[in-house]
């Protein structure tokens, strides 16, 4: 396979991944919406009401976007950015009751996705 071969094939598979990972932190973030209102919510808001496990799985579904970001190459400083949006989710998710709130208003996983995102178009982050 040549170089150029091997260059679109590595550009595919990001592209896909990328996707991926825009379709995961949806299903995290925002896949379900309020009828009549603008607010949307996601699986990890409602995992998170489970006390004590909730938490723990969303932390290592959110971990997931994160590890896939170091695969593909992601720069240490955006690293850690994402790793700070999934720690204050966590954190703050534990508290009961204004942490399950917190979990449905606070997207991390988006946030997440939206750096890889503008770090891939070169934006300034």
């Amino acid at each position: 396979m040549s170089a150029r071969a091997n260059e679109y094939a590595s550009v595919a598979s990001r592209a896909h991944t990328l996707r991926r990972l825009e379709r995961l932190a949806r299903l995290l973030d925002s896949e379900f919406r309020v009828p009549g209102t603008r607010f949307r919510f996601g699986v990890d808001g409602l995992i998170g009401l489970a006390p004590g496990v909730g938490d723990a799985i969303g932390l290592a579904l959110s971990s997931y976007i994160v590890m896939e970001a170091w695969r593909m190459g992601v720069p240490p400083q955006i690293l850690v950015r994402m790793i700070a949006n999934i720690v204050l989710d966590s954190a703050v998710g534990a508290v009961p009751i204004a942490g399950d709130l917190f979990d449905f208003v606070w997207k991390a996983n988006r946030r997440n996705v939206d750096l890889l995102l503008r770090h891939g178009r070169g934006t300034k982050l």
